[in-house]
């Protein structure tokens, strides 16, 4: 049964009847409201003994009563629920059914309830919590009202009341275990933690890794006893200098660690002093030495001597870098190989420069890569192109020395996967290309064409390339850092999107026009996640006209106006839209009492932000770094942590995780 489905479920047997899908409640998360009940400070609306006989039924009747005083039932009697067991503490649209029964099952059991009800507006609540001996109901009204006092009195906090808030963190119970890993994690993020501390985080906190650390905690690092530590930081420095991978690899004494690490050198493009070369290359371990073969930059004799190794998996391995320096004998003897792959690379690589006849194509385990890559003789070619399987004629038609003839053939191919890579082809004439059909999914996964790529220097053939009636050709194109005025023109009105999209996200030469047009559907991806809003051509004035547009998309760019004003970030933080409310949690302007608000927000990302905004009061975010739920990690994210209070919170940080 899933989550969802026990969810159900458990309100079923509690005689509620789950309403509509579930989504982010406009109003107040669970746990802000859950203080009202559980608070310090809290004196119960009705207190019921828990010794009566009908304690359940009595619980039951003292909730429908204040529930409905409250209007908490009123209307078609839907409201909200949070109660002990539910996960993700999201609220729950419900209704009352016949045999309705809270007080005796939605807590630890019957008779001792742990749930939270609130109207739909969400400004009237009734929870009930089990005491020592007795169960609290706690009814609350005006909310939004007294969230907004309480939001107004955090705000007005004074430097004095700051210091004192700072001074408290320290006090009381000392922070243990996981408290102390987020605050390690949220540290390690936070963009002003002094630099002399980031080495002594590593050991608490992975993300701590990810920032550039000095030479010196480097080289403490790669000399660390924990083996994954010292992996770790090869993997995620990105400053590693290659006598710093040289030592690190070599001084491993066991072959499995020190085959992880030529691997992962291999795989980072990393390159290793020549000695160390020389060391690898000698590796007692097959491995090892298939590794070093695939190093950047390994000196052309270390290459020649590997394709000769004694293990067959290191000549195979070694093969394509040493094959260009190699002697007619040293590459006979890798085409005569005996192990199969080794041979069968050696064989692709001497037909990069004679042509394949068919008798040899024949005896290939794997075809696809010959056709694609290789010489081939013509009989080959054609017997491909007209008799072989639909994967090989697709392999040929990538085949940069393939003939006229058949690249015409193959552009009438009835596989459709066939013409369209024909129709890639950089030797095609646009004319040629605009013949042949193709099947092109407008919402598919394509990557930019290398052969488009390279040209992108090349401003003739920009233009004569963004004319062309490809839109794979078009939107490689548009991927060029600088591009003429008439082909950015013409892309910044392509009838493909994706086209445009590319254009705002690569092209430093793209319409402001066109950038709000990309803008009023796409707000950024991951590999441009500023784009288009962040690119220098973005209009940037004029924009307070979109104060009161009905689109938040739009609205929201009232605030990067120049002449915007902190009365309307203030408003804005108020706005009735989710997607407004998270760009004004970012704003510098975003005001104390503000960023107390946003904080109990409906939606997390928002909550998180405001969290971390620099102006939120100092008591708020000591009551964040005292908390788990992944609220300390987020609070101790926060730049306006002091340095000294950085500094105490990473001397509490003792003994490091395992």
């Amino acid at each position: 049964m899933s989550g969802a489905d026990e969810l159900v479920e458990l309100l079923g047997r509690a005689g509620l009847e789950v309403v509509g899908e579930r989504r982010v409640e406009e109003v107040s998360p669970p746990p802000v409201l859950w203080r009202h009940v559980i608070g310090s400070e809290t004196e119960p609306t009705v207190a019921v003994q828990d010794d009566r006989p009908d304690l359940v039924a009595e619980l039951n009747a003292q909730w429908h009563q204040l529930a409905s005083d409250a209007g908490i039932l009123s209307g078609d009697g839907v409201f909200l629920i949070d109660f002990s067991g539910n996960q993700d503490r999201s609220w729950v649209r419900v209704r009352l059914t016949d045999g309705w029964d809270l007080a005796g099952v939605l807590g630890p059991r019957p008779g001792q309830p742990e749930f939270l009800t609130l109207s739909l507006d969400g400004d009237t609540m009734v929870g009930a919590t089990t005491e020592e001996y007795a169960v609290w109901l706690v009814a609350v009204d005006r909310l939004r009202e007294r969230h907004e006092e309480a939001a107004r009195a955090a705000g007005a906090e004074t430097p004095e009341e700051r210091a004192a808030a700072w001074v408290s963190l320290f006090e009381g119970p000392k922070p243990l275990g996981k408290l102390l890993d987020a605050w390690a994690d949220g540290l390690s993020l936070n963009p002003e933690t002094p630099r002399d501390l980031w080495p002594l985080l590593v050991g608490r906190s992975s993300y701590a890794l990810y920032r550039v650390l000095p030479a010196d905690a480097v080289d403490a690092l790669l000399a660390h006893p924990d083996r994954e530590l010292r992996m770790r930081a090869l993997e995620l420095q990105p400053n590693i200098t290659p006598e710093q991978w040289g030592r690190a690899i070599l001084a491993e004494r066991d072959e499995r660690q020190r085959w992880i690490l030529t691997m992962l050198a291999a795989d980072c493009s990393a390159e290793l002093p020549e000695d160390a070369c020389r060391g690898l290359a000698a590796d007692p371990s097959p491995r090892v030495r298939s590794e070093t073969a695939r190093l950047k930059g390994l000196p052309a004799s270390l290459s020649v001597a590997l394709a000769a190794d004694p293990d067959g998996g290191v000549r195979y391995a070694a093969c394509t870098a040493a094959w260009p320096h190699l002697d007619a004998r040293a590459r006979g003897a890798l085409l005569a190989d005996s192990h199969d792959l080794a041979r069968a690379r050696a064989l692709l690589m001497h037909h990069q420069e004679h042509p394949m006849p068919r008798s040899v194509f024949e005896t290939l385990d794997v075809k696809t890569d010959a056709l694609e890559t290789c010489l081939l003789e013509r009989e080959l070619a054609e017997h491909v192109a007209r008799h072989g399987e639909s994967a090989e004629r697709r392999s040929l038609a990538r085949n940069p020395g393939l003939a006229q003839d058949l690249i015409g053939l193959l552009g009438e191919d009835p596989d459709a996967g066939v013409r369209f890579e024909i129709s890639t082809r950089a030797d095609l004439t646009e004319e040629q290309r605009a013949r042949i059909l193709y099947d092109f999914d407008p919402g598919g996964h394509y990557f930019p064409l290398d052969w488009v790529v390279a040209l992108h220097d090349d401003r003739d053939a920009m233009r004569r390339l963004a004319a062309s009636s490809h839109p794979l050709v078009r939107r490689s194109v548009a991927r060029a850092r600088h591009l003429p005025a008439d082909a950015v023109a013409r892309l910044a009105d392509d009838e493909d999107r994706v086209v445009q999209l590319f254009l705002a996200e690569s092209c430093d030469d793209a319409p402001a026009d066109m950038l709000m047009r990309v803008w009023q559907w796409w707000d950024g991806s991951l590999t441009s996640p500023d784009r288009p809003r962040g690119h220098p051509n973005f209009p940037r004035h004029d924009l307070l006209r979109y104060a009161d547009d009905p689109d938040p998309r739009m609205r929201r760019l009232a605030l990067d106006d120049p002449e915007s004003t902190p009365e309307l970030v203030e408003r804005f933080s108020r706005d009735r839209s989710e997607e407004v409310r998270r760009r004004t949690v970012t704003d510098p302007r975003l005001s104390p009492t503000a960023a107390a608000r946003l904080l109990e927000d409906p939606h997390e990302h928002i909550r998180s932000a405001a969290a971390r905004h620099p102006h939120l009061p100092a008591r708020l975010l000591v009551r964040l770094l005292r908390q788990g739920n992944g609220s300390a990690e987020t609070a101790a994210r926060n730049p306006a942590l002091p340095p000294e209070v950085m500094r105490r919170m990473v001397e509490r940080l003792a003994p490091p995780r395992a």
